[in-house]
């Protein structure tokens, strides 16, 4: 295979930035680009990263000869200086000694070509980078560090050991003899008992579904937008007296405890004869269809804008705030939730309406974070188990039974990749980020 390189860090300014080469014969380039080979691999060294007989940035370097690598191949990563003219300068070098650069999910698909990762473990990559939630992360770590693996491999051997015993009753009933293991059907029923309750521990990735959001509604001048800003903690949106101020969707991201969650400010809603401000509540109206939580901010007991959204508000999350409680007494109310976007009073309560909204939704008792794509095969698995057990409690035909097991024996096979079509590994490698 060539050698590549990506970048592994976002392509943005910022402190560091982050290269990776992986491919036989990389590290033979090593001193065209730094002028001296590290001293040992495994270790971290500082050199000149040069271009022309130029110096690009004094970098971080750290090699690794293969098979000691994540993907397998001699490898090695870069450390620069985080600026975008850097980042150029460093993929300049590296196409001047003829690297080529990655696509996604090279860097795991070579790792899984090389025996270092299973394939269900290159797909738990994916998720641990993907996960959002605390519970995400571990769940996902379990699958990356071989535990789950360790379990597939396990029920499959017990497969193996079962289709053995099976192939045998077949052997005596061709020299004439009719005997049956008795123990067999019991071994089975276990069998599918222990992979039953395996499964059960494994949370569908797909049940998360995508990132969730939640978009402000509410009329001009509500303070809609300093209730976006206050709950992000910075000035993301501009705050102005003047009606239609927002004109445009503005998204951010939310970290509170082990969630994250999208946050959408969008222009207020009100008969406008500009053009502008009219395109932007239009692009509010329909980014409501896909929001999973509404907030509308009031600032008066008038929720007449209602009125108009009712049909897009079926089945949706609707949190009630009513904003500027700094300039009113307090009294009872019937919104959800009271706030003061100047004072940040009943942000508390605000944060916490969101957080059990959205909520952790994986059970306490999982143990491994899936796929869809396992639990189709986990499910015709567990299905040819319990056909190969009907055929030798019917007395039925025994190579039957034998190709049941061996059926249900190959979907595992297929789960952690021991034989993978091409275009599986396709659709599992392109969904990576560059760099990895």
């Amino acid at each position: 295979m060539s050698i590549v390189y990506a970048l592994a860090t976002p392509p943005a300014k910022s402190a560091i930035c982050v290269f990776r080469v992986s491919g036989e014969g990389c590290l033979d380039k090593i001193p065209a680009l730094f002028g001296l080979p590290p001293k040992e691999h495994g270790f971290f060294c500082v050199r000149d990263l040069t271009l022309n007989m130029s110096i690009v940035d004094n970098v971080g370097l750290i090699s690794f000869k293969g098979p000691k690598s994540y993907t397998g191949e001699d490898s090695f990563e870069v450390y620069g200086h985080g600026g975008l003219g850097v980042m150029s300068l460093i993929m300049d070098a590296f196409h001047s000694v003829g690297f080529e650069e990655a696509g996604p999910g090279e860097f795991t698909k070579r790792a899984y070509l090389n025996n270092k990762l299973t394939l269900n473990e290159s797909e738990s990559v994916l998720d641990v980078i993907d996960s959002s939630s605390k519970k995400e992360v571990f769940l996902a770590s379990q699958s990356l560090s071989g535990a789950f693996t360790k379990k597939v491999h396990e029920i499959s051997k017990k497969i193996d050991f079962l289709r053995v015993r099976v192939e045998a009753e077949i052997d005596f009933s061709d020299e004439g003899e009719v005997f049956l293991d008795q123990g067999l059907v019991k071994d089975l029923e276990d069998l599918v008992v222990e992979y039953e309750v395996f499964v059960s521990g494994c949370f569908n990735k797909k049940e998360l579904g995508t990132k969730k959001s939640a978009i402000f509604i509410g009329p001009p001048n509500s303070g809609k937008s300093s209730v976006f800003n206050r709950l992000l903690g910075f000035e993301r949106a501009l705050v102005s007296e003047v009606a239609g101020t927002t004109r445009d969707l503005i998204e951010s991201e939310v970290f509170y405890n082990d969630l994250s969650f999208s946050i959408i400010d969008s222009a207020g809603m009100r008969d406008t004869s500009d053009e502008i401000e009219s395109k932007g509540i239009d692009f509010a109206i329909d980014k409501i269809s896909e929001a999973d939580v509404v907030l509308g901010v009031f600032e008066n007991d008038d929720l007449s804008l209602l009125d108009g959204l009712v049909d897009l508000l079926k089945g949706k999350v609707f949190i009630s705030i009513l904003n500027k409680t700094d300039l009113r007494q307090k009294t009872e109310s019937s919104f959800d939730c009271s706030v003061s976007a100047k004072t940040g009073e009943g942000f508390d309560g605000l944060k916490k309406l969101l957080t059990k909204t959205f909520g952790e939704n994986i059970d306490d008792q999982s143990l491994y974070m899936v796929r869809d794509r396992h639990i189709k095969l986990f499910k015709h698995s567990i299905e040819s188990i319990k056909k190969s057990m009907g055929c030798l409690v019917s007395n039925g035909d025994m190579e039957i039974a034998a190709e049941e097991l061996k059926i249900s024996r190959a979907c595992l096979d297929d789960l952690v990749g021991v034989k993978s079509s091409d275009d599986v590994l396709g659709d599992i490698f392109d969904n990576f980020c560059i760099g990895k």
